[in-house]
């Protein structure tokens, strides 16, 4: 297993149902540059014909997750474990987050548009983890995605797969339930996260 860690600035130590149409907004725009000082990311959701375009023909479990699209889900562990199970012959990229987390709003645009162009063969969720909901609530819908998070106001998901004190982080699971990576800090670009998406989940 590769681990990697980096400082990004200021480093961050350390839960309804709307139309699809409502969540992801009508366009693609431009993505903000990430980084200190940069300018505030702004929401690159693509439209929703885009998206049900990409999802057609989704297997079943895949299905799933893109009909719970930017909704947060309770259960903890237990319920985050059982989904894990669920997805086994998929790979799987969990991206750990906090609306509190500078950081994570800059890389939240790059998972707005790799969730769609892989989201058929690559299982996404998301944990909102040490928050509260109904900042996490705005922060989705600032921010619309096309899977659900599990709340883990306690940390006990992100303990049970090991995650750092360090936010945002991304988690790569092969088909067999394995991590096989993960990553410490924002992803910069979409193009560095889908390198890694093809790198870990799909090789």
């Amino acid at each position: 297993m590769r681990l990697e860690a980096r400082r990004y600035g200021k480093l961050w130590f350390v839960e309804k149902h709307v139309s699809w149409a409502a969540r992801i907004g009508a366009a693609i725009v431009v993505v903000g540059v990430a980084g200190c000082g940069a300018a505030t990311p702004r929401n690159a959701a693509p439209a929703q014909g885009t998206v049900e375009a990409a999802f057609k023909g989704s297997p079943a479990p895949l299905a799933r997750i893109h009909a719970q699209a930017n909704e947060l889900l309770g259960g903890g562990t237990t319920a985050f474990e059982a989904r894990l199970r669920e997805l086994r012959g998929h790979p799987v990229v969990v991206n750990m987050w906090a609306s509190w987390c500078e950081p994570c709003q800059s890389e939240f645009p790059s998972y707005q548009r790799a969730s769609v162009a892989y989201g058929r063969q690559v299982a996404f969720l998301g944990i909102d983890a040490k928050d509260q909901n109904p900042e996490a609530t705005t922060f989705l819908h600032k921010f619309p995605v096309t899977y659900p998070s599990y709340t883990d106001p306690n940390g006990s998901i992100a303990s049970a797969i090991h995650a750092y004190q360090a936010y945002p982080q991304t988690f790569f699971f092969n088909g067999q339930g394995k991590k096989v990576f993960d990553k410490a800090g924002p992803y910069e670009s979409v193009a560095a996260l889908e390198h890694d998406i093809r790198q870990y989940a799909l090789s």
